[in-house]
């Protein structure tokens, strides 16, 4: 816990330091009267028609930074206090997509006449330490990590492709260290208007938030729906569309998670979402998403998930609602022919531009064919965002209480950095 806390604490420190250097360095060199190091905009990839969707945004490689002309004409050699410097400027519009800190420096730009238009390298780190409080007296004091990956994306011209290859390096008793290095495997096509293709190896939409990335999640831990039931990652293929009102996403898969076995049955997974103030003013009646979706398969024995959501986003405020129920699931642990439930529902606060507060009820039943077994967790949770998703400090305050077991107290404190 003390050498976490020295780790984020030394993380503040430099953004101060940062500060206090680039104030100085203003009243020497007055630089902003060339905007030499004009603020940094990221930009989110297109579709094949021009136009910016809210599914592509969410799902695809975030495409290179869209920077200022006087600093696109001297990266070339830029040296490292200049390139600190723009980390420093860099602003980000958005928290639900990731961004990255280093996006600039490690990207490689093709030349006009090649059909890649860059290849970007980035790493992800997500970790907290875990403070448990039993009312036995217990305590346990561990280190989680969330995410530790180095991944390479490459992008077509005009977006019409693009790929990602990404390492993991997991920590999973269950599994071995070669199952779970090839995370993201995948190879998309965004030619079709409203569309994108993608085969390979990745998350399949089991659940809103079992399908969702773990650099956008709002809280350190994942509901217990999307726990147990969403987030292996598969080999298959999708097609997503996106339209005004409507937005979709169908695949194709082995029910074989991780690697861990090839072929051993099919299964198909479809989650459809309905957006009825799609075409009214979203700054007066907000943002409405109604969706649900299915996950039916073979894994040693049939499986079959089905789910629902609701989410509303107005200004400032986030609300979201998941309900799932399974009779046998493959989730993240592997497959079960338990038949369970559970839902949550979250709400949010932008108290500022940087600072979120969030809070959730979270229940699930983990056998339905016996009584008082289910398990709650009300958790409370502090979002910092200093970089938006590319530099975020999190503070989590789980209660967890159990039919069957003690309850429990857990403090989590995390940071994630995406470079």
């Amino acid at each position: 816990m003390k050498k976490f806390l020295n780790f984020v604490f030394a993380l503040t420190l430099i953004f101060c330091l940062a500060d206090r250097v680039k104030a100085e360095e203003l009243i020497a060199e007055h630089i902003d009267s060339n905007e030499l190091f004009e603020q940094v905009i990221l930009s989110t990839p297109e579709t094949g028609d021009g136009n910016i969707t809210e599914e592509t945004a969410e799902e695809a490689p975030v495409q290179a930074a869209e920077i200022s002309e006087n600093t696109a004409q001297t990266s070339g050699n830029r040296s490292l206090r200049d390139v600190l410097k723009n980390v420093y400027n860099l602003e980000v519009e958005r928290y639900d997509h990731p961004e990255y800190l280093f996006r600039e420096p490690l990207t490689y730009n093709f030349k006009p006449e090649s059909k890649m238009d860059n290849i970007h390298v980035w790493g992800a780190f997500n970790a907290y330490n875990d403070m448990a409080f039993y009312d036995t007296g217990n305590l346990q004091d561990k280190v989680s990590f969330n995410a530790l990956n180095v991944g390479v994306d490459g992008f077509l011209k005009n977006n019409n492709g693009d790929f990602r290859v990404m390492l993991g390096f997991p920590v999973h008793s269950q599994r071995n260290y070669t199952q779970g290095l090839f995370a993201d495997v995948f190879v998309a096509t965004n030619k079709i208007p409203h569309h994108r293709i993608q085969i390979g190896h990745f998350r399949p939409q089991v659940g809103m938030e079992g399908g969702s990335s773990s650099y956008t999640i709002g809280f350190l831990g994942r509901s217990q729906i999307a726990r147990n039931f969403g987030m292996a990652r598969r080999l298959g293929g999708r097609i997503k569309g996106d339209y005004s009102f409507i937005d979709y996403d169908f695949g194709l898969y082995s029910s074989g998670t991780f690697f861990e076995e090839w072929f051993p049955g099919a299964e198909f997974v479809g989650w459809v979402n309905v957006k009825p103030l799609a075409k009214v003013d979203e700054n007066k009646y907000g943002k409405l998403k109604i969706g649900g979706g299915v996950d039916v398969g073979k894994r040693e024995d049939n499986f079959f998930v089905t789910g629902a959501y609701i989410g509303y986003d107005y200004k400032k405020f986030s609300a979201d609602f998941e309900w799932a129920n399974a009779n046998g699931y493959n989730g993240y642990y592997g497959h079960s022919r338990k038949h369970a439930t559970g839902f949550y529902t979250t709400i949010g606060y932008m108290i500022t531009k940087k600072l979120q507060v969030l809070a959730c009820y979270d229940q699930f039943t983990p056998n339905k064919e016996f009584s008082d077994n289910k398990q709650r967790e009300i958790t409370l949770g502090l979002n910092y965002f200093i970089k938006g998703q590319a530099l975020r400090l999190i503070l989590n305050y789980v209660f967890c209480q159990n039919d069957n077991a003690k309850d429990s107290h857990r403090i989590m404190l995390g940071a994630q950095i995406l470079i």
